[in-house]
C-alpha cells in the first residue's frame, strides 16, 4: 500500500475552489464523525476522514479524481451510510465523497421502460415516482426507505425479493462512472443486449467503489404487479420449515416473490419487542412467503395451492395477509428482527452467509453448535428462497467484553468454514469491505484473489479509490 498524504491547506483551497466553501467539509469534527463509520455497531472498523466533498456532477468528480491521484489522497465514495461492511468508512483518512447533491431522477422513458438516475436517489423515491406509471424497480434491498441507488449497484444489493426478481444488478442496463484517474466513460445503454468487448458494466456492479465512481444509472423497469398476498406459515422446527421450500416452487409450479424464515429466537424476540403476541406457542420457525400477480382471483388460488403445500409437509397453521394492514403486521414482524436485538445487546456482528437452499437445515443445526460452543447467541433468519442467512452472532448481557473480543474471530472463522464446505460463500448482499477481506482467501483461494488484485491493479493504479476494500493490495 503507497503512502498517503495528508489534506493540507493547499488541498483544502484546491477544493473549496472546485466545489465552493458549502460543499467542503473539514473543520466541523461532528460532521465529520458522521462519515467516519456504516451501519457496523463496532467501533472498531470505523475511522475518521480528514475531508468530506459533495460534488455535483461527473465533472467535478473527475477534477477531485484527477487531484487525489496527483496528490497521492485515498477518496472513499459514500452513500448513504447504511451497509453493513464497513465498505463506506475511509480507513486511510483522505478525502470523503458524498452524493446527497447528485440526486436527481433524470428521465422517466416510458417507451423503453427505463429510468435514468443519479447515484444519491433514494430507492424508494423511484418506485413512489414510477408507481402511477404502472412501473417499479424490482432491485429491491431491505432497506429501501434510506439507501441510494449508487450504494445499491456498488454492493449489488439484494433483499426478499431476489427469489422471484434477482438482485440490483439484473436491472442495471448501463452507468456514467468516473475511473479511479479521472476519466469518465459510458458502459452500456438503453440496451437489452450487449456482448461488445468484456462486460465491464458487470464488473463494476459490485465492487464496492473501489473500481470506479457511479455518476449516472439507468435502469431497465418492470410492470408493477397489481395484487400480492403474504402467507405466515409456522412450522414445529427449522428443518421441517425449510425442507418445505424447495416442495413450494416444484410442486406448486409458482416462484414466490418472497420466501423468508426466521428461527425461534429470531421471531420471538420481535415479538416481544413490537409488543404484540403470536399465537402458537409451540412453533419452532416461520417462513414468510410473499406472492404478486397481475390479478386477485389468480393470486387467490396461488395462494392456496401454496397454503395446502404447506400444511402437507408440516405447517402448523397458515395465516394470510391480503391487504395493506395485514401485509404491514406480518412483514413488521421480519423488518424488526435486527432493531429488536440490538435493544437486548447492541454488541453484535450481522452476518449475511449464503448457501444451497438444501443445505440450510445442515447449517443451521452447525450455527446452533456453533452458538452453544461459544456460549453466544446466533439467531438466524433471512431470505430461505436464495439460501442467503442473516446469521447475527450476538454477546449474551453477562459475557464480559473481553471473552467477547476473543470468541467473535473463531465464531465467524468456523461458520464461514461450514458455509464454504456446503458450496456457499461469506457474504451474499452485504459485500465484503474491510469488515471480512480476511477471510477472501479462505473462501475464493489464492489464485482468484490475485486476479482481483491485476484488476484492480489495472484500473487504480495508485490505489487512490477506496483502498484497502474488499483485497488488501
Amino acid at each position: 500500500m503507497p503512502d498517503y498524504n495528508k489534506i493540507s491547506d493547499k488541498i483544502i483551497e484546491k477544493l473549496v475552489n472546485m466545489l465552493g466553501e458549502r460543499n467542503v467539509i473539514y473543520k466541523d469534527k461532528e460532521k465529520l464523525e458522521n462519515f467516519s463509520h456504516d451501519e457496523i455497531t463496532d467501533k472498531k472498523y470505523a475511522h475518521m476522514p480528514e475531508i468530506a466533498v459533495r460534488p455535483q456532477n461527473a465533472e467535478e468528480i473527475s477534477k477531485i479524481m484527477k487531484m487525489a491521484n496527483e496528490e497521492k489522497i485515498p477518496v472513499t465514495p459514500r452513500g448513504a451510510g447504511s451497509g453493513l461492511s464497513g465498505g463506506a468508512v475511509p480507513i486511510y483518512g483522505g478525502i470523503v465523497m458524498l452524493f446527497d447533491r447528485m440526486n436527481k431522477i433524470l428521465e422517466i422513458d416510458k417507451t423503453n421502460m427505463m429510468a435514468v438516475v443519479e447515484p444519491g436517489v433514494i430507492t424508494n423515491e423511484l418506485n413512489e415516482q414510477i408507481e402511477d406509471d404502472g412501473l417499479f424497480f424490482a432491485g429491491y434491498p431491505m432497506s429501501v426507505e434510506s439507501c441510494f441507488i449508487g450504494g445499491n449497484i456498488a454492493e449489488n444489493a439484494g433483499g426478499g425479493r431476489a427469489v422471484k426478481y434477482g438482485v440490483t444488478g439484473r436491472y442495471i442496463v448501463g452507468v456514467e462512472v468516473v475511473t479511479p484517474e479521472g476519466e469518465i466513460i459510458e458502459l452500456g445503454g438503453k440496451l437489452m443486449k450487449n456482448v461488445v468487448g468484456y462486460d465491464l458494466l458487470k464488473l463494476m456492479i459490485g465492487s464496492e467503489g473501489t473500481l470506479g465512481i457511479f455518476t449516472k444509472i439507468i435502469i431497465k423497469l418492470l410492470p408493477l404487479p397489481k395484487a400480492r398476498v403474504d402467507l405466515l406459515v409456522p412450522f414445529k422446527d427449522a428443518e421441517t420449515a425449510i425442507s418445505a421450500v424447495p416442495k413450494i416452487m416444484t410442486e406448486s409450479g409458482i416462484i414466490p416473490t418472497a420466501i423468508e424464515f426466521m428461527d425461534k429466537l429470531s421471531f420471538e424476540t420481535s415479538y416481544k419487542f413490537l409488543n404484540e403476541h403470536f399465537s402458537h406457542e409451540d412453533a419452532g420457525a416461520m417462513l414468510l412467503i410473499e406472492i404478486d400477480g397481475t390479478n386477485s382471483e389468480q393470486l387467490e388460488k396461488e395462494y392456496e395451492m401454496i397454503g395446502k403445500l404447506c400444511q402437507k409437509n408440516g405447517a402448523l397453521e397458515v395465516y394470510v395477509a391480503d391487504n395493506h394492514t395485514t401485509i404491514e403486521r406480518v412483514w413488521r414482524v421480519r423488518r424488526n428482527i435486527a432493531e429488536a436485538f440490538m435493544v437486548y445487546s447492541p454488541v453484535q456482528s450481522l452476518e449475511d452467509i449464503v448457501v444451497p437452499i438444501g443445505s440450510i437445515p445442515k447449517i443451521l443445526h452447525d450455527i446452533n453448535n456453533i452458538a452453544e460452543k461459544h456460549d453466544v447467541l446466533i439467531p438466524t433468519y433471512g431470505h430461505a428462497g436464495d439460501g442467503n442467512l442473516h446469521a447475527t452472532v450476538v454477546k449474551k448481557q453477562e459475557m464480559s467484553m473481553d471473552k467477547w473480543e476473543e470468541s467473535l474471530p473463531r465464531v465467524l472463522k468456523e461458520m464461514y468454514t461450514k458455509s464454504n464446505q456446503y458450496g456457499g460463500t461469506i457474504s451474499g448482499e452485504h459485500g465484503i469491505g474491510h469488515k471480512r477481506k480476511l477471510y477472501m482467501e479462505d473462501c475464493l483461494g489464492k489464485t482468484t484473489v490475485e486476479l482481483m488484485k491485476r484488476i484492480k491493479r489495472s484500473f487504480d493504479p495508485n490505489y487512490i479509490l477506496n483502498p484497502g476494500k474488499i483485497i488488501d493490495t
